[in-house]
């Protein structure tokens, strides 16, 4: 047993390993391959986990991010965002130019970013390669309109240094509910990032094209949707999961269509008072448990000394940064080690710089660590001195 102190972010590799497992065995069989979104996490360990059972390459949200992983070794990165800022558009260039081997690819989704880009990119150099990000209406990024994804792609193959190699989509920014309405609208973005795809099948350069979408909470409606290869030659379908790895208690609990996923993640914590009849308040809070979908949820509660008690229960009734008060609570004391259960994943493990690994027995055997951290300027300073000699050297 690993000592550690309270609050605890506890992993359960057991569980772990089989939702990496199942969601390997679901791409199989519906013939679509993964590039697991990894700032879910952003733990080697796991990362590296998802590749050896089969993942293509990772996706993540920030230039940033993608030059974590690159320096953990993974050389195919999907950033599955938009990069319009001078700075990093040039930290990518240099991340490319310094390993050629590298695949870095982005999104695009407006005439003034791809104008960005090509002031970054030019004839000399590396070329970056772009997908178009296609959008719903009162969502987040993306094109709304047919008409201007196509002026987009013509725009992107026009431009020296940018590459069309593919589209992309994000149907999750529909409520993550299956409801006939919330299905109706992720069917109907899907339908549309396809048919975008193919209108702008002709433009693409590369013939290995990129067919992207989410699929962490929808993904039996992506596969319904998918291009085949009749439609394009050598379409890669490709899906970017990632809160699958840990699951959850919550939202993803309810909404997934994978069969077998479950929760590996959960916070343990102590009741610190009980000064009301009917309150326990924890001593975890909003630093310590995500709480941006839903609150936490009591799982169950042992004594200090590791008895399991019975019959436990509560609420959460407020979240303060380092306390959690419970409602309603029932047969809970000071001393008490309770445990939580989690909504949304991606906002969890973020708090933790470094959290515990449990076996299937619940004993802790490992400590892993995550990296959100950002980049210095020494270490950017670093990145563009490398890709300037690398492209010197050219």
């Amino acid at each position: 047993m690993i000592p550690a102190a309270y609050p605890q972010l506890r992993l359960d590799a057991t569980v772990l390993d089989r939702n990496i497992r199942i969601m390997a065995d679901w791409c199989k069989t519906h013939d679509v391959v993964l590039a697991p979104h990894v700032k879910t996490t952003m733990s080697a360990p796991i990362i590296e986990r998802q590749i050896a059972a089969g993942a293509v390459g990772v996706t993540v949200a920030t230039v940033d991010q993608a030059a974590t992983v690159l320096g953990w070794g993974h050389d195919t990165v999907l950033v599955a965002n938009q990069i319009v800022d001078p700075f990093g558009l040039a930290r990518l260039r240099a991340l490319l130019a310094a390993e050629p081997e590298r695949r870095i690819r982005c999104f695009v989704d407006s005439v003034a970013g791809i104008a960005a880009a090509k002031q970054v990119f030019g004839a000399h150099g590396p070329a970056l390669e772009v997908l178009l990000d296609i959008g719903t209406p009162g969502g987040r990024t993306g094109i709304r309109d047919p008409e201007q994804a196509r002026r987009a792609a013509e725009l992107v193959r026009a431009a020296p240094g940018l590459r069309l190699v593919g589209v992309a989509g994000y149907e999750g920014v529909a409520p993550n509910t299956r409801t006939d309405e919330t299905l109706a609208a992720v069917d109907e973005h899907c339908r549309r990032v396809r048919d975008v795809y193919l209108d702008v099948a002709g433009l693409f350069e590369t013939d290995r094209p990129v067919y992207s979408m989410g699929g962490s909470a929808f993904p039996d409606r992506v596969v319904e949707f998918l291009p085949t290869e009749d439609d394009v030659p050598g379409t890669i379908r490709l899906l970017r999961s990632g809160c699958y790895v840990t699951h959850d208690h919550g939202v993803y609990d309810r909404v997934s269509a994978i069969p077998g996923l479950a929760s590996a993640l959960a916070v343990r914590a102590v009741v610190v008072s009980a000064a009301e009849d009917g309150t326990a308040v924890v001593g975890a809070g909003k630093r310590d448990l995500p709480y941006d979908t839903e609150t936490p949820i009591l799982l169950s509660a042992s004594t200090a000394a590791g008895q399991d008690k019975p019959d436990v229960h509560g609420r959460v009734r407020a979240l303060y940064d380092h306390h959690t008060v419970l409602s309603d609570a029932r047969n809970l004391e000071v001393t008490d080690v309770v445990e939580f259960g989690i909504s949304h994943p991606c906002s969890a493990f973020d708090r933790w710089p470094e959290y515990l690994i449990t076996n299937h027995h619940g004993d802790v055997i490992d400590v892993w660590r995550t990296d959100f951290r950002r980049s210095s300027i020494d270490t950017v300073l670093s990145e563009s001195a490398r890709g300037r000699g690398a492209a010197h050297e050219r």
